[in-house]
């Protein structure tokens, strides 16, 4: 009898694999462990269609179990893997049975990081992942609506200011606090983070940047009611919500001896230190060919990565190494990025960033490493084929909204 193959995960990665496989030919069994109670879900909506109460749950389905069963693939629900016996090529589920695998796909996604500080495990100081938890903080905004109480949002990254979007939407009062000096600072060139600090600003958002938090306040009954900074000043808070980054979720790999360093380290296939083990998705950190380490989190990695894994367990190579993009729903402004904007050393800005249609691009010496469109999907597009082609256009030329880029690439 064939052992199964195995997917540890539902979540994008996870999902992709599985129908990878078989659309590469794969004819055995194969066993999709999902740890919640439901099928595959989309993730993106939770902090915005779904927080606000636009979207029901069958449109957050992503993949339903009827739908899989016609690929053969077995969806098995709120069933957790405890651990991996590598030599045994076996994995342990938290209702004390095994399953052996013929190979084993790791998809197990991210944890939001938690606050170490007095009262950051208290009721209503909330993060956000799962589905439970946005329908958790649904429940909460509700309760802060009806009472009239704010929302105190810790975290000026993408997931901290779509929630804050989406509360604001719903009229409840919310202020940011942001460690650093400006939002987004580890992904937008500093104009973007102003201009997105206005977007906010002008939305009601009181924004608080270099915030240096010292305790969450808590009542009797251990319920968050405010955000107390290290210089004593208190934001009173029905709810508190938690966005400072996640981490991989690589405990599992990490126990059975798979190499891992801020992931489970991969190479452009999926690859794992064991040949019979590949992973996919937020969990990874792809190794680059100079020996540095890429973590990406997204909707396309999880994708392409999930079908260069299920490539490479059927013997096949099929490297992730297209441009990385991703993309962010704040009000009525979709941001949509192309390329790593790290070492970005100067910008060009194309379009009236008053407008709220433009694009921001990122230099680095001459070469053009990224750019950020606000409501210029055009734009967004015509960069991820310069960016795939290898093709930079001179900050004057990106910075003309008269001239035709896509002339370069017909050179």
């Amino acid at each position: 009898m064939t052992h199964p193959i195995l997917i540890v995960g539902a979540g994008q990665a996870g999902v992709q694999a599985a129908e990878a496989l078989r659309a590469g030919g794969y004819e055995g069994p194969l066993i999709l462990l999902g740890d919640e109670p439901y099928g595959p879900y989309h993730r993106p909506p939770l902090s915005k269609a779904w927080l606000a109460g636009e979207m029901d749950a069958a449109q957050l389905v992503m993949r339903a179990p009827e739908m899989l069963a016609r690929k053969a693939i077995e969806l098995r629900t709120n069933v957790k893997v405890t651990a991996i016996d590598r030599a045994a090529k076996t994995v342990a589920l938290s209702d004390g049975s095994t399953l052996p695998y013929s190979g084993l796909v790791l998809a197990t996604g991210s944890t939001p990081r938690t606050l170490p500080l007095p009262g950051g495990n208290a009721q209503g100081v909330l993060a956000l992942r799962s589905r439970d938890d946005a329908s958790a903080m649904a429940e909460r905004m509700a309760v802060c609506s009806e009472r009239q109480l704010p929302l105190v949002v810790i975290g000026g990254g993408f997931i901290g200011l779509e929630v804050a979007a989406t509360a604001r939407k719903k009229g409840l009062t919310v202020t940011v606090l942001e460690a650093a000096p400006r939002l987004l600072g580890r992904v937008l060139a500093p104009m973007l983070s102003d201009w997105y600090a206005e977007l906010h600003r002008g939305h009601g958002v009181q924004l608080v940047l270099g915030a240096q938090i010292d305790e969450i306040v808590t009542d009797h009954a251990n319920q968050a009611t405010g955000v107390r900074l290290k210089d004593g000043t208190l934001y009173p808070a029905g709810l508190v919500v938690v966005g400072i980054g996640v981490n991989a979720h690589d405990e599992l790999a990490r126990a059975a001896g798979l190499e891992c360093e801020r992931g489970i380290v991969v190479d452009a296939c999926g690859r794992t230190s064991d040949p019979r083990i590949v992973a996919a998705g937020d969990c990874t950190a792809r190794r680059l060919s100079d020996g540095s380490l890429l973590r990406l989190e997204s909707v396309q990695n999880a994708t392409e990565q999930g079908k260069s894994a299920a490539a490479a367990l059927l013997g096949q190579e099929r490297p992730f190494t297209a441009t990385p993009w991703f993309w962010s729903d704040q009000y009525d402004k979709k941001l949509q990025m192309a390329g790593l904007s790290m070492g970005a050393e100067h910008w060009a800005v194309r379009g009236d960033m008053a407008s709220g249609s433009f694009s921001v691009y990122h230099y680095k010496g001459d070469q053009l490493i990224a750019a950020d469109s606000i409501n210029a999907s055009r734009d967004h597009l015509q960069v991820r084929k310069l960016l795939d082609a290898g093709v930079s256009p001179t900050p004057q030329q990106a910075s003309d909204a008269g001239f035709d880029l896509n002339s370069l690439l017909a050179k």
